[in-house]
C-alpha cells in the first residue's frame, strides 16, 4: 500500500489521508483510499474525496477513479 500511495500522490498532486477499505482480488488488491482535495478553515469543511484504487499483486498502481466528494465532517448515512 506504501508504494501504491506514493503512486497516487505522484498523479494527483496530494498524499491520502487514509485507506478506508483494502481487500484483495484474483488479480492483486483493491483499496478505497481518501484524499484532502481542498483544504479549508476550519477543517471539518475541507472537501474529501474517496478513490478506488487497482493495484496488482505487487503493490503497483494499475487504475485509480475518483468516487464521491464529501466534508470532513459528514457522515455516512443510509450504508
Amino acid at each position: 500500500m506504501r508504494q501504491a500511495s506514493e503512486q497516487l500522490t505522484e498523479l494527483l498532486g496530494r498524499p491520502p489521508e487514509s485507506v478506508s477499505a483494502l481487500k484483495p482480488t484474483d488479480e492483486g488488491w483493491e483499496a478505497q483510499v481518501e484524499v484532502v482535495e481542498l483544504e479549508r478553515i476550519p477543517e471539518t469543511t475541507s472537501v474529501m474525496a474517496s478513490y478506488e484504487v487497482v493495484l496488482d499483486a505487487d503493490g503497483h498502481l494499475l487504475a485509480y477513479e475518483r468516487g464521491r466528494r464529501y466534508t470532513r465532517a459528514q457522515t455516512d448515512r443510509g450504508r
